[in-house]
C-alpha cells in the first residue's frame, strides 16, 4: 500500500523518536538543545500532516490510527527523558504525572481498539489535540531552560542553582496543568465513545 504525504510525515515523527532520545541521553554541552531541535521538527510534522490531510482530502483510516500513536510515542519518550534529567524531589511529581498520562493513553487505546473491532476508527477530538500541544510546550520549555541554565553556568562560571530550581518549579506547574488536561481529554474521549464498550 502506497502511503500519502501526511502518513509519511506521521511515520517520520516516529522515526525521529530514537534520534531525540539518543540526544537526550548523550551527555555533552547543548545536548538538550539539540534534542529540542529534533523534538521541534517532530512536533512540526504533527502540525503539517493534519493540515495537509484536511486541505488535500487525504484523511485516511491509517492516518487516524497512526497519528495519535506517533504523538504518544514522542511525548512518552520526552517525559521519560525529562524524568531522568530532573533531579531531587521533583522526580516523584513527574513520575506520578507520567503514570496518569500513560493510564489515560491505555484507556483511550482500549476504547480505540474496541471501536476498530466494530469496523470504525475514532479520531482524536479537539481536547486530544489541546493536551498534545500542551505536552509539546512543556517538553520544549524544559529542554530549552534546563540546557540554557547549564550553559550559562558553564560559560559565566556562575552559580545557577536558583535559576535551575525556578525553571524546574515552573516546569512542575506546567506538567501538572498538562496532566489535568490529559486526564480530562481521556475522560471525554471515553464518555463520547462509551457505546463501543457497552456494545462489547
Amino acid at each position: 500500500m502506497k502511503m500519502n504525504l501526511p502518513n509519511k510525515l506521521t511515520v517520520l515523527r516516529i522515526v525521529l523518536v530514537p534520534v531525540f532520545f539518543l540526544l537526550c541521553m548523550w551527555d555533552f554541552y547543548g545536548h538538550l538543545l539539540a534534542a529540542c531541535a529534533v523534538f521541534g521538527a517532530a512536533a512540526l510534522t504533527d502540525l503539517l500532516d493534519g493540515r495537509i490531510a484536511r486541505k488535500r482530502g487525504l484523511i485516511t483510516n491509517l492516518g487516524k490510527f497512526l497519528d495519535p500513536i506517533a504523538d504518544k510515542v514522542l511525548t512518552t519518550a520526552a517525559f521519560i527523558a525529562l524524568l531522568m534529567e530532573i533531579g531531587g524531589g521533583h522526580r516523584w511529581l513527574w513520575a506520578w504525572c507520567l503514570m496518569l498520562i500513560m493510564a489515560r493513553e491505555f484507556v483511550v487505546a482500549t476504547v480505540r481498539m474496541m471501536a476498530a473491532g466494530g469496523g470504525e476508527v475514532v479520531a482524536a477530538d479537539i481536547w486530544g489535540k489541546v493536551k498534545t500541544v500542551m505536552q509539546f510546550i512543556v517538553v520544549i520549555f524544559m529542554l530549552v531552560t534546563l540546557d540554557a541554565v547549564t550553559l550559562i553556568g558553564v560559560i559565566f562560571k556562575a552559580d545557577v542553582t536558583l535559576w535551575h530550581t525556578l525553571a524546574v518549579g515552573i516546569g512542575d506547574l506546567m506538567m501538572v496543568l498538562t496532566t489535568v488536561a490529559t486526564v480530562i481529554s481521556g475522560a471525554r474521549y471515553t464518555l463520547n465513545n462509551w457505546r463501543y464498550i457497552k456494545e462489547d
